[in-house]
């Protein structure tokens, strides 16, 4: 191989989708699902935005690496079907944890995780290893980071957002005015910028592997990728940042995942259906949305197989949900089977798959949503 950065072929690249953690943000929505397998805007998942943009950027290899609620996704993935990586070379596949070899048992962090899985990705023999994260929304062509790498001759690149919330909850970087990453400081109380890391990272292949298996004999447990992986680049690497223009959201706690559905509701949010770059997802095999007689529905987005004879306003309602005769829905989100019975109310809320809600289901606003969990208990 080529030095770090530098290579006299177009590269090859693996595609690692971080798919393991249990999403404890999110509360009782992720008791039983793993996070990725999160519905999204009533008729996806989570894990398809990052697949679909996979897809569409024209990468083919693509491992998914499994830990908690592991069936929750392989229902989903269908051996890659939707996304045209069902494939007899190359294609998805799916790393659950093993034992019975260097990197045995479960990973303590995503970094931890691609190191247990260093000595695979050694003998794939990558040139480039794009590590994505799949609790997050938004479109991007993974060409043009490639590109931004190959440019710069960095060991990694690192996609990062101008963010105007609360940039404590991420990685942070300081970015010099040659697009050099200076400096990075993981969940910092006090951020020193507002350049924050959208968890897509692309390293050198070589590179990655050397730092991770330098870290493995100075660290104790490499944690998150802010602990010790990308810090130690930063300080002794080539880091470079490429800018995501556009929309972003970490869709990781109740309160982002509730606003990024009304984004969806009132069109701020991302095109799930934008010709050019469609979201694709195992498509279902339901009847269309029903609307019945003396229903009103605004501003409101409904899944197939859903069924409404009630008041939906600003909501996004999930596949096969039924919101019965006057009952009333607003600023919410309804996951597949929800039932609203007839003169209930429900704002500003998430309900869980299959919940049957009977009388008043309210948070106290947009920004403190209040979650229902399957068996119709509430939780903030």
């Amino acid at each position: 191989m080529a030095p770090h950065g530098q290579f006299r072929h177009q590269p090859s690249v693996l595609a690692i989708v971080l798919a393991g953690g249990a999403g404890g943000r999110l509360g009782a929505l992720t008791d039983h699902r793993a996070k990725p397998a999160m519905p999204l805007g009533g008729s996806f998942r989570l894990i398809d935005i990052a697949l679909s943009n996979l897809h569409h950027s024209g990468i083919s290899d693509v491992w998914i690496m499994e830990q908690y609620q592991p069936k929750t996704i392989n229902d989903h993935l269908r051996n890659g079907r939707p996304w045209d990586l069902d494939r007899t070379r190359g294609g998805l596949l799916v790393l659950p944890p093993f034992s019975g070899r260097e990197g045995e048992g479960f990973a303590d962090g995503n970094a931890d995780g691609l190191l247990r899985q260093a000595a695979f990705i050694r003998d794939f023999a990558p040139d480039l290893v794009l590590v994505l994260s799949s609790d997050h929304l938004y479109r991007l062509d993974y060409r043009d980071v490639v590109d931004t790498h190959l440019r710069t001759g960095a060991d990694l690149t690192m996609v990062t957002v101008d963010f105007d919330g609360d940039a404590s909850h991420h990685g942070v970087a300081t970015v010099d005015d040659a697009g050099r990453v200076t400096d990075f400081a993981y969940k910092p109380d006090s951020p020193p910028t507002s350049i924050v890391a959208a968890e897509i990272f692309l390293y050198t292949a070589a590179a990655l592997l050397d730092t991770l298996d330098s870290l493995q004999d100075t660290e104790d447990g490499l944690g998150d990728y802010g602990h010790h992986l990308v810090p130690h680049l930063v300080q002794r690497g080539a880091v470079v940042e490429h800018r995501l223009e556009g929309y972003w959201r970490d869709l990781g706690t109740p309160v982002n995942y509730l606003r990024a559905h009304l984004d969806l509701v009132d069109g701020r949010g991302l095109d799930l259906a934008d010709p050019q770059w469609p979201i694709l997802t195992e498509p279902p095999q339901l009847t269309p949305a029903r609307i019945g007689e003396g229903a009103v529905v605004a501003d409101a987005l409904i899944a197939p197989g859903a069924t409404v004879h009630g008041t939906v306003r600003r909501s996004v309602i999930g596949s096969g949900a039924t919101v019965e005769a006057g009952a009333v829905v607003e600023d919410s989100v309804l996951l597949n089977r929800v039932r609203v019975t007839a003169g209930s109310r429900v704002r500003h809320a998430i309900v869980d798959s299959g919940a049957v809600v009977s009388g008043d289901c309210a948070g106290a606003g947009p920004d403190e949503p209040v979650v229902v969990d399957r068996d119709g208990r509430m939780s903030d």
